[in-house]
């Protein structure tokens, strides 16, 4: 497996969004977050899942944005 293609962790996650790990843990919770697997005990996130979940808010977030509203 490349390492481009393993699932990361939640460190990992929460790094490159920049949110703490707790914040990354709330959101699990709530359903608010990335999409997760669990592996036994260890919270684990397809790079391309949280790819697709990142850019599905970037979309949800330009709906109803711009000069009239």
């Amino acid at each position: 497996m490349k390492d481009d293609e393993r699932f990361l962790t939640s460190p990992e996650v929460a790094r490159r969004l920049g949110i703490s790990e707790r914040s990354l843990s709330r959101l699990r919770e709530t359903g608010g977050g990335p999409p997760f697997v669990k592996i036994g005990r260890r919270v684990a996130y397809n790079p391309a899942s949280l790819t697709d979940w990142t850019l599905r808010l970037e979309r949800e977030s330009a709906v109803g944005t711009g000069p009239d509203q």
